[in-house]
């Protein structure tokens, strides 16, 4: 197990990665933030999906999810339409706009990190992507701990303290303003 100067460097290291996450941010159109491009990013890896899955995995609130998800609605690159299963819901669908937008975004970002990092290695790159793929995994699901320990005990007493426990601490998400 590392030491606490390893892990003071790594916090510090972390702190840093603000840099590169605000560089990445400048390439951004703008007319494309970088919540408006997180939806669109998510939408293309998982598909079409409702705006509380949205949500879950972006990590955020519920109202900042429709900001951003009315944003890249009113540019034209996402639809919503009524999910069939509950006519009161809507499942978010990338349009062909929204797929021309992600792949400039994708071409945007490409070209910066390769411009960044061209003095490394493909064999350091890889470790790059495994080691934050890990580092990620390690912290897993973002919803506090009660909410996590619920998760996995489906079928829970009504008596039980996951049943018990309030709506807010089930869904706490990361606030919107660290996100920015």
């Amino acid at each position: 197990m590392a030491g606490q100067a390893q892990y003071e460097e790594l916090a510090r290291q972390l702190s840093a990665v603000g840099a590169v996450k605000r560089d990445l941010g400048r390439i951004l159109p703008a007319d494309c933030p970088a919540g408006s491009a997180a939806v669109l990013a998510t939408l293309g890896r998982h598909g079409d999906m409702r705006m509380s899955k949205l949500a879950e995995i972006l990590a955020v609130d519920m109202s900042v999810t429709s900001r951003h998800v009315a944003h890249a609605a009113s540019r034209g690159w996402i639809d919503r339409l009524p999910d069939p299963a509950d006519k009161r819901s809507r499942i978010l669908h990338l349009t062909p706009a929204g797929l021309d937008r992600l792949g400039d975004l994708s071409r945007r970002t490409t070209r910066l990190l390769a411009e960044r990092l061209s003095d490394w290695s493909d064999d350091e790159v890889g470790q790059l992507i495994h080691l934050m793929t890990r580092l990620r995994d390690s912290f897993g699901d973002c919803r506090s701990q009660t909410a996590r320990a619920c998760a996995t005990t489906a079928g829970a007493e009504t008596g039980s303290a996951c049943a018990a426990a309030p709506v807010a601490e089930e869904t706490t998400r990361t606030p919107a303003d660290i996100r920015k």
